[in-house]
């Protein structure tokens, strides 16, 4: 049977003490546990506030039970943060791939006609190479359902996508 909560006062004072020891505990904990470098004080304020909003179901105000507690909330807020970042949507199409916003007109055409180059040399790629990159970057299908899609190995899509890169990159 697990143990009753402590008052949430106790427990608030034990965090806060705990934090205010070591601030820059949870930004080292959000990086150590994978956060990206640039986003460890935004993944740092997330754990402070999701602990704070915990803390009334806290199990013991000691210091070592707290750190326990404390890294358990960091592991599920980095966690949530990767899962976000990966939620972000992909572009289905290529006309909607945002381009750098031009600062000059010339610069807006200039993008205009790299766009229309790469378009133009994936049209001239043979078929058998273009089908399997499209359906691969377009439609981000695996190289296991390009293969069934197509008839072909998982192998041949992975020579297929390589020789389509290679060309392109020509």
């Amino acid at each position: 049977m697990r143990a009753p909560a402590v008052d949430a006062a106790e427990a608030r004072a034990g965090l806060t003490a705990l934090l205010a020891s070591d601030p820059g505990r949870l930004r080292r904990r959000s990086i150590s546990l994978g956060a990206p470098v640039g986003d460890a004080d935004d993944v740092a304020q997330d754990i402070a506030s999701r602990a704070w909003q915990s803390v009334p179901g806290v199990r013991s105000a000691a210091p070592g039970s707290l750190c326990a507690w404390l890294d358990a909330v960091a592991r599920s807020v980095v966690i949530d943060s990767a899962r976000r970042c990966h939620r972000t949507p992909l572009h289905d199409d290529i006309d909607t791939v945002a381009i750098e916003a031009p600062q000059r007109v010339e610069d807006e055409v200039a993008a205009k006609e790299q766009l229309c180059e790469v378009r133009a040399a994936i049209a001239r790629l043979p078929r058998s190479l273009r089908e399997p990159l499209l359906l691969r970057v377009e439609h981000e299908l695996s190289a296991a359902e390009i293969a069934e899609r197509l008839g072909i190995t998982v192998l041949a899509v992975r020579q297929r996508l390589t020789r389509a890169r290679h060309l392109l990159s020509a």
